[in-house]
């Protein structure tokens, strides 16, 4: 019985295609409630359990185009009954598949830029591949819309292979306009992959720039000076220059202060004296151990230098001027001189070639002076 029941409503709706086209569109219907159902109590506590809110975010951003999808999809077949070999109906399907696939396109490029984007917050400041995210996340997005491109021209039955043919003309005319922002893309990537400095180091680049990365972008780098001005350096230029990394490999930077003191002073209360002058200075480290080298006998003084090391490059100015100020009132008070520089000048007579050579020290004593 049931099957002449079943074989009379499918003979029914062969009779009547808007009555099962209409049946249809209510099981798409349905169907999506279903799908959003799944998604609120099943798929939506699964997530709530674990740690992070990131499947949480992605579970919200495919809800709604997963529920749009199978009522969609199901809505089309609706209307194949309906319109049955319709010329027109092909056209409406094209139609219905364009806009689920660019939904999903950018469904899905807003998952991925969620992915990156919470992983270069989770790993902000550490080296390696997390300095790689954002060039990452940047590739990732090309790629998807080129790809959904070109299934959406598929899709219509438009011939790609002239596209691809022009492509590759359009591509070379590009390399050659486009040399420098290329030559500034890969050189982001090398500096990516090498790791020369990563933001928050204090670097030296060979034309004299001195700062802080401030930022690593794919087509440029942005170092910030201790005058707060911003310079954007090519990826290129860095790539290719002498690059002094004050930060790395130690998060420590060792100051230098040279001083000369007169011949009279003994070297030993000198170092002494440079040592205790710059143990009031809290961002001088003990270790390493701040120390006093004697470094030559100069013209007019003794060249000392001191020592220290400091947490970071950027405090370097403001401890020199401490050390300075600290050295001074020192010396002042132990009473060791910093001479100024000497030099003795001979005056010779008019028609004189040479001043007359100096007589030695026990010739110009005069006479009896030997036996004092």
């Amino acid at each position: 019985m049931f099957d002449y029941l079943y074989m009379d409503m499918v003979a029914w709706l062969n009779l009547h295609p808007l009555a099962a086209g209409a049946a249809l569109l209510v099981f798409a219907l349905l169907a999506s409630l279903v799908v959003d159902q799944i998604f609120k109590r099943i798929v939506n506590r699964i997530t709530a359990k674990t740690k992070t809110d990131l499947d949480d975010r992605i579970a919200r951003r495919i809800h709604r185009p997963m529920k749009a999808t199978v009522f969609l999809l199901l809505a089309s077949w609706s209307l194949r009954v309906i319109f049955d070999d319709h010329p027109i109906l092909e056209r409406i399907m094209d139609f219905v598949y364009s806009i689920i696939l660019i939904w999903w396109i950018w469904t899905v490029v807003q998952a991925t830029r969620l992915l990156f984007s919470t992983l270069s917050q989770q790993r902000r400041g550490e080296q390696g591949w997390a300095q790689m995210l954002p060039l990452l996340d940047n590739l990732t997005t090309i790629v998807l819309v080129v790809v959904g491109g070109f299934w959406l021209l598929d899709l219509w039955e438009i011939n790609i292979t002239p596209l691809l043919a022009s492509a590759g003309i359009v591509t070379a005319a590009v390399a050659l306009a486009a040399k420098d922002t290329l030559a500034n893309f890969f050189g982001g990537v090398s500096i990516f992959l090498d790791r020369p400095y990563r933001v928050g180091d204090f670097v030296v680049v060979d034309s004299g720039e001195r700062g802080e990365v401030v930022d690593i972008g794919v087509r440029s780098t942005r170092v910030q000076t201790r005058d707060d001005v911003l310079i954007t350096i090519p990826n290129a230029v860095m790539a290719n220059a002498k690059i002094v990394n004050e930060t790395q490999p130690a998060p420590r930077y060792r100051v230098r202060c040279k001083v000369g003191v007169s011949y009279d002073s003994d070297p030993k209360e000198v170092e002494q004296a440079l040592l205790d002058c710059i143990k009031d200075i809290p961002e001088i480290l003990q270790f390493p151990n701040p120390r006093v080298r004697f470094r030559a006998f100069g013209d007019s003084a003794l060249d000392f230098e001191l020592l220290a090391w400091v947490r970071y490059p950027a405090d370097r100015g403001r401890i020199v001027h401490r050390m300075n100020q600290n050295i001074f009132y020192a010396f002042k008070d132990a009473g060791i001189e910093i001479p100024f520089p000497q030099r003795v000048v001979h005056l010779a007579a008019p028609g004189q070639s040479q001043p007359p050579a100096p007589l030695p020290d026990d010739e110009s004593e005069g006479p009896g002076s030997a036996g004092s």
